[in-house]
């Protein structure tokens, strides 16, 4: 229904309701001393009714008194200002839960996602930045910061949009409200950051928060909720929220009261613009490659307020952009010469000089393999999605066995969630010698890694953080009758996995390459392999050999040996545990398995 408009002057609506004096240590002030005077007023008082408690005062901080008025749960990402709402909720009777769609039920969600804080009290718990809303378009929202959304990959009933940034400074995934609440967005950011303005440091920063007390944002976030806050002023429903909460918690929103202190602390002065890149990349280097791929690693590069991903150039042209310090560049041909390098970017869209260049040549091809297995988990059970339990379901002759999973969430379509548990297939006759999935880290929590194995062996680690992240693991090469677990290393880490697939092997898996020496092939290969002594033997011509590395599958270096093979053709290897490994010998590179 259509909004009952404040037909108030900005006079009006300032102090509204707020106690004789509360505001009277801010008299003459503005900018960061402004901001630190509103921080003492709104931290006395406070009182943390803790988690549970938001669902007590939800019954009368978060009940449509202003567009329906019917007494329901006023949900910001489902209110049609002027229209009929899709769905309603009954305040105490539809908490989650379990949902799957929009409309199951509504739940508390922290407009600062509350994984940016560790979800400590008392900030998991403080009603002015934490709302009422429907379950599925929470979950959608994620933990992505607010911005304007040029092509969404996801749009609430009511219009709320996630998708890629057009926002000035920031090109990742954003979460867009309706322009209704807009404002009522950014006034409860400013909340936060000025109640919680002395423990940002300590804060991650979710491409949203500063970390420092002031301004307390970073610069484009901060334009964009300045935009908001200027283009949607405060309205009834929001006064009323805030009576409300001050009556249940202690404290009070300021930029609700005094909507002028927002430009009186940022808009006075033009928010600092972060001109300064970060370093240079460093250490980039080429750990292993196959006919069809290579694979990168560098060191971090740091930057004044943070690194945000690392564009690779292969060939003097744009390839990818990464999140993390290494990569794998797939889809090359056999036989062929690329050169790389790395710069690394951050919010504001400063990017490094480039980074030294390496050069390598793709190893001879083989008939290309095409992936035998794709599952994409859209046929996995639907039942009680979002409680944790045993999934077993059936696709492409797999049968998948998920423990201690749920099946609500998403990365690109449907996805298994995976907690203190693993997932595994049957038994599959034609091998595996590449495997690639998808990941990301759910709620809150901290970067971990899966690990896989293949028949009960470690053969790699599939990281996972809070960005979707898809992981390639080469040179598996086990031919025959094959099991294939992923175990979460976590016992509370809640991962989505995605897009899992694997390349099959047509049989054995070559375990040499040839060394070429006055014309003459000299074959090298280990022997025996697998190894169980911690002792690598090398048969073939090993005389010219300078330098032994080996290194994991996701490309770390293990262990470096200079003049290898001084004294024989055995190499003493360090503590590697079980797994597959690579050893490079000068330029040839051969695969061995630990047992």
């Amino acid at each position: 229904m259509k909004k009952i408009l404040l037909f108030l002057v900005v006079s009006q609506l300032a102090f509204a309701q707020a106690p004789s004096g509360y505001y009277s240590s801010t008299n003459g002030l503005s900018g960061a001393p402004l901001k630190t005077a509103l921080s003492s007023i709104i931290t006395s008082g406070h009182q943390d009714k803790g988690y549970s408690g938001l669902w007590t005062a939800y019954q009368t901080t978060d009940i449509d008194k202003n567009y329906e008025n019917d007494g329901s749960i006023l949900d910001i990402y489902s209110e049609r200002p002027t229209a009929s709402d899709p769905y309603n909720y009954t305040p105490g009777s539809n908490q989650c839960g379990t949902y799957s769609t929009e409309g199951n039920c509504y739940n508390r969600e922290h407009i600062v996602p509350q994984s940016l804080f560790n979800e400590a009290s008392p900030m998991k718990n403080d009603i002015h930045f934490i709302r009422a809303t429907d379950g599925k378009v929470n979950g959608m929202r994620s933990n992505y910061p607010f911005g304007k959304v040029g092509s969404a990959s996801f749009t609430s009933q009511n219009g709320s949009k996630v998708g890629s940034s057009t926002s000035s400074g920031f090109s990742g995934t954003v979460f867009e409200p309706i322009d209704e609440f807009k404002g009522d967005v950014a006034r409860m950011v400013f909340y936060f950051v000025t109640r919680y303005q002395n423990q940002l440091s300590g804060f991650s920063s979710g491409s949203m928060l500063g970390s420092s007390a002031f301004p307390g944002l970073q610069t484009w976030e901060l334009n964009v909720l300045l935009a908001w806050h200027n283009q949607d002023p405060v309205s009834q429903a929001e006064i009323n929220r805030n009576n409300a909460s001050y009556t249940f918690q202690g404290n009070r929103n300021p930029f609700i009261d005094n909507p002028n202190y927002v430009n009186q602390i940022w808009g006075s002065q033009t928010p600092t613009q972060d001109t300064q890149a970060p370093t240079v990349v460093t250490n980039l280097a080429i750990p292993s490659k196959t006919a069809n791929s290579i694979s990168l690693t560098w060191n971090a590069s740091t930057d004044n307020v943070a690194v945000t991903s690392y564009d690779v150039y292969m060939n003097g042209s744009l390839k990818t952009n990464v999140n993390s310090t290494s990569t794998t560049v797939t889809g090359l041909n056999p036989s062929t010469t690329y050169s790389f390098y790395v710069k690394a970017k951050d919010a504001a869209g400063n990017a490094s000089a480039n980074s030294s260049t390496v050069s390598t040549t793709t190893n001879a091809g083989t008939t290309n393999p095409t992936n035998c297995i794709n599952e994409t988990f859209e046929t996995i059970p639907s039942s009680s999605a979002s409680s944790y339990s045993t999934r077993t379901w059936t696709n492409g002759g797999i049968t998948w066995t998920a423990t201690d999973s749920r099946t609500d969430q998403t990365i690109t379509n449907k996805a298994i969630t995976v907690r203190s548990g693993s997932l595994k297939s049957s038994s599959f006759s034609n091998g595996i010698n590449s495997l690639t999935v998808t990941t990301q880290l759910k709620f809150s929590g901290s970067n971990g890694s899966f690990n896989v194995l293949v028949n009960g062996t470690n053969v790699g680690t599939v990281p996972y953080s809070t960005t979707a992240t898809t992981t390639t693991i080469n040179n598996i090469n086990v031919s025959g009758n094959v099991i294939v677990t992923l175990v979460n290393n976590s016992s509370s880490n809640r991962v989505a996995i995605d897009n899992l697939s694997w390349t099959c092997s047509g049989g054995s898996a070559k375990q040499s390459l040839s060394l070429v020496k006055n014309d003459e092939s000299a074959e090298l290969q280990i022997s025996p392999n697998p190894i169980s002594n911690q002792e690598i033997t090398i048969k073939g011509n090993t005389e010219n050999i300078k330098k032994a590395e080996i290194y994991n599958l996701q490309g770390k270096l293990m262990q470096t040996i200079v003049s290898p093979f001084k004294n024989g053709k055995t190499i003493n290897i360090k503590n590697l545990q079980q797994g597959i490994y690579i050893l490079k010998l000068d330029n040839s590179d051969l695969k061995f398995l630990v047992k």
